[in-house]
């Protein structure tokens, strides 16, 4: 066995332990998979749980906009702190920025990092490879007084063949994720769309007109029913 074949081999099964290990002793997790951020709200928070017995980890929270750019217009409180091991800590979220659209909601993406920490004074720490975890949710600013409410929302959806894409049309004023979509049993990739807009996903290869059947993801993360409509 050559040295490089052997040095790839026991990095894949170090990295096969240390996932084994993390999950097996838990860790860093996060109070909810969205947060819904009521526009005429002073703050809101979300918990960051870490469930590790042993493990302290330094966490890291920040907001990005839709194209991936660092939101200035929102501020963190802690930005930066140690989750203490088998503890929960809350993050707080202000919006401090310019008035959003009163209309319809606005997206943002929280990202939360959680870095282990590392004794240094253990022999056995110096050849270990550590890996932070990025934690990356949706967070919506909702304006209060609406034309409707979300699962009115659901009823306004309109479901289009256009070409070879299937066409969402959401005249709404919230964003929309359809998950475990199928037109004619074929499956069709997950897809949000904007309020007061529309989105399209391909469809596969051979696939007619006919019956569509999807799921939405709620306010909590939730799958909600099956919801059928026809081509």
């Amino acid at each position: 066995m050559n040295a490089f074949f052997k040095s790839g081999l026991m990095l894949c099964l170090g990295l096969f332990f240390f996932s084994f290990n993390a999950q097996a002793s838990g860790g860093v997790a996060l109070g909810a998979t969205r947060v819904i951020y009521p526009a005429d709200a002073k703050q809101t928070s979300l918990a960051v749980i870490n469930s590790n017995p042993k493990e302290r980890f330094l966490i890291n929270a920040w907001v990005e906009n839709s194209e991936g750019k660092k939101e200035k217009s929102f501020v963190i409180t802690p930005p930066l702190f140690v989750s203490e091991a088998k503890s929960e800590n809350t993050l707080r979220i202000i919006y401090a920025g310019n008035p959003l659209p009163t209309d319809r909601e606005s997206i943002f993406w929280l990202n939360v990092k959680a870095i282990p920490s590392m004794d240094k004074n253990k022999p056995d720490t110096k050849n270990v490879l550590q890996l932070a975890i990025l934690s990356r949710i949706k967070l919506f600013v909702r304006p209060r007084n609406l034309a409707m409410n979300p699962n009115e929302a659901l009823e306004q959806l309109r479901l289009e063949r256009a070409g070879n894409h299937l066409k969402v049309n959401n005249p709404s004023p919230y964003y929309i994720t359809l998950v475990n979509i199928k037109v004619n049993g074929k499956k069709v990739d997950n897809m949000m769309v904007a309020p007061k807009s529309f989105a399209q996903q391909a469809l596969p290869s051979g696939t007619g007109g006919g019956s569509v059947s999807y799921q939405t993801v709620n306010d909590y993360g939730a799958i909600t029913a099956v919801r059928n409509a026809t081509l």
